[in-house]
């Protein structure tokens, strides 16, 4: 471990006792953790999107947004405990750990879902100089991702954003009376002659990917999209190395 102090902090839930500062502990009523510089640089926290937009797919024999972005990144988080990092979940869900018992705690949290139409990325509980992995489609707010990334830099945190898309949302390929419908069935939009939409649709995504990569960008992130019918491992690799670089 390192032994550069960085900061104290509060003891959660999990901290083992013997990185308790009893001496700092005893000058308030409550118990705190010296952090120390190496090991918060070892921090990765993760985001996964789990909200109803996530559970699409436009055919039974590809896997949903959900479960190949959980895959992934449940996969990204054991080759980083492996590798003798810490992983947590943002949102203050799971401070970050190593172990086995951490990895079983993640697969838990990831299980779940919210009813919310969209996700936005929870930068609650990450680390200073720490790192972090945001994966989504995306397709909801992106106000919320720029401000979300805009308190990560400012913290110095850097790390990835993987959009995971299903290839029917790159394709679009309707025509006719088309019924366009959300997973929760709160918004809704039908127009007779979906094929009129197509050009327009397309330039709104690619706008929207071009605003997430100056976003990355300018942040000191990386961004990247994956297609459901593409290997997990193409994005798990990409992921993977994407963390390296702010090793």
């Amino acid at each position: 471990m390192g032994d550069t102090f960085w900061q104290y902090r509060p003891a959660q839930a999990g901290d083992d006792l013997r990185h308790i500062d009893w001496r700092r502990s005893a000058r308030a009523d409550s118990n705190f953790v010296a952090d120390k510089e190496w090991q918060i640089a070892q921090s990765v926290m993760l985001w996964v999107d789990q909200s109803a937009a996530m559970a699409f797919t436009s055919d039974p024999s590809l896997p949903s947004k959900s479960a190949q972005g959980r895959t992934i990144a449940l996969a990204c988080a054991i080759l980083l405990i492996r590798g003798g990092e810490r992983v947590g979940l943002t949102g203050g869900q799971l401070p970050p750990r190593r172990g086995d018992i951490q990895i079983s705690k993640i697969a838990e949290h990831l299980s779940a879902d919210t009813d919310d139409d969209y996700g936005s990325p929870d930068t609650a509980g990450l680390l200073p100089q720490g790192r972090a992995v945001f994966v989504s489609d995306f397709m909801g707010d992106l106000t919320a991702v720029e401000a979300a990334l805009l308190k990560a830099a400012d913290q110095g945190v850097r790390g990835a954003l993987l959009q995971i898309l299903d290839p029917q949302e790159e394709a679009f390929p309707f025509s006719g009376r088309t019924v366009f419908q959300s997973m929760t069935g709160s918004l809704s939009h039908e127009t007779l002659q979906a094929g009129d939409l197509r050009d327009r649709y397309l330039a709104r995504l690619a706008e929207r990917k071009d605003r997430l990569a100056h976003l990355a960008r300018t942040t000191g992130w990386q961004f990247h999209t994956h297609h459901t019918d593409r290997p997990a491992t193409n994005a798990l690799l990409w992921l993977y190395q994407s963390l390296a670089r702010h090793v």
